[in-house]
Parts: C-alpha cells; sequence; structure tokens
C-alpha cells in the first residue's frame, strides 16, 4: 500500500534503497585485519594437511586471535609462578609444571614429558651467588738473557 501523496514509483524507490542499505551494511568488509599470528602462515600450516579443503578468509583470522588469547592466559600463569618462586628467568621446568597443574593444557604433557621436574623453591638457580673465579698467574715467555 502506497502512502497518500506519494507516487507508485516513489514509494517502490524508497523501499528498494532501504532494503540496499541493510544489504550492504550485513556484507562483510574487505578489511584488514590486526592480527598477531600471520594468517597466510597459518592457513598455510592448516591446508598443509590432507584432509583441509578451501579455508574462508576469515578462518585464520579467528584462529590467529584463538592463539593469542591461549598465549595470553599460559603466559600469565608462567608469570605468577616465576613471581611466586622469585626467579628471574621461565625455564622450560616452570612450563613443565603449569601444564602438570591446569587441566586445560593436559594436552601439552606429552610435549614436556622429557623436561626435568622444577625442584624445591629453596634451590632455585636463579638465587645462588654466582661462582667466583680464580685467576691464573700470567707465564712470562722465557727470557734470553743477553744470548
Amino acid at each position: 500500500s502506497v502512502p497518500p501523496g506519494m507516487k507508485n514509483k516513489q514509494w517502490y524507490q524508497r523501499r528498494v534503497r532501504g532494503h540496499e542499505r541493510r544489504l550492504v551494511s550485513r556484507m562483510p568488509s574487505k578489511k584488514k585485519y590486526n592480527a598477531r599470528f600471520a594468517p597466510a602462515r597459518i592457513k598455510k600450516i592448516m591446508q598443509s594437511d590432507e584432509e583441509v579443503g578451501k579455508v574462508s578468509a576469515a578462518v585464520p583470522v579467528i584462529i590467529s586471535k584463538a592463539l593469542e588469547m591461549f598465549l595470553e592466559s599460559f603466559l600469565e600463569n608462567a608469570d605468577k609462578l616465576t613471581r611466586e618462586r622469585c626467579a628471574k628467568t621461565l625455564t622450560p621446568q616452570h612450563l613443565k609444571q603449569i601444564i602438570h597443574t591446569d587441566n586445560k593444557y593436559d594436552f601439552l604433557k606429552d610435549l614436556v614429558s622429557s623436561v626435568p621436574e622444577l625442584g624445591p623453591e629453596d634451590e632455585e638457580d636463579e638465587v645462588k651467588e654466582p661462582a667466583v673465579r680464580k685467576r691464573r698467574k700470567p707465564t712470562l715467555p722465557p727470557s734470553t738473557n743477553g744470548v
């Protein structure tokens, strides 16, 4: 039904323009994504698996963001552990302890199985005094006493 005072053609054009605006607003833009991990590299890794077919452009970007969030969570736990142990260096033993204490990292247990266990807190390498090295006396070349 056309509103009074408006011609059929005008009414139709307004409806089409409104519909076009709604469609355009829903269409994905071709903008560059701010990804910390290269989506092209992620896509290449994904497609190295024979079972993976085509990959939508948005998928590597989403995986990049998920990877970033995972690492942020993991490294926050690592930071907390190193601070608790008054360590200055993050070691593979710290990562192993994080993986074994939190169930969400169970899938990484095989990866750290060969890493030695972290010792008690008082045995941290970082808090030991550095060893003092003794210097040897310099040796003089044999002298030729006037010969």
